[in-house]
């Protein structure tokens, strides 16, 4: 398995459960993804997944709402909602991930492990969260190399 994709399955086991305990979770996204059997650079990734996506979280929100015709936030499937948090971290502040990696891996994560319809699902939602960015932008960007997304 990849390392930056491992690095995306560690990040959301860290969101839904932090989700499903309602940011009750004392555990730090570091001391998590150390407890993890992956590579450094994976956890580093994992980590900045983790805490970009908590940092930008009521932004990341409130953009899924926005695009989300006629589904409330809290209804969605706790993966398809965390999936969605994380691949619009990536879409919006990892300007150095390709818009279309970031929709494949979040894809191939619905898929894995949520429901049946997951993946088309979150390609929707995704696709039109890209398609609101001018092309290029991407907030605070992520320096690592996305070879490895």
């Amino acid at each position: 398995m990849k390392k930056r994709t491992r690095a995306r399955e560690l990040a959301l086991q860290y969101l839904y459960q932090r989700d499903l305990l309602r940011e009750g979770l004392e555990t730090s996204a570091e001391e998590f993804v150390r407890t993890e059997d992956a590579e450094g650079s994976a956890r580093e990734f994992a980590v900045e997944l983790i805490e970009g996506t908590k940092e930008h979280g009521t932004e990341i929100d409130e953009i899924i709402r926005e695009v989300a015709q006629n589904w409330d936030l809290e209804r969605m499937a706790v993966i398809d909602r965390n999936v969605l948090r994380l691949a619009t971290y990536e879409l919006l502040w990892c300007a150095s991930i390709p818009p279309k990696v970031s929709i494949n891996e979040a894809i191939e994560l619905g898929k894995r492990y949520s429901t049946q319809n997951s993946g088309g699902f979150i390609n929707g939602i995704l696709d039109r969260i890209k398609d609101r960015q001018p092309a290029g932008a991407g907030g605070a960007g992520d320096a690592q190399d996305a070879s490895e997304s």
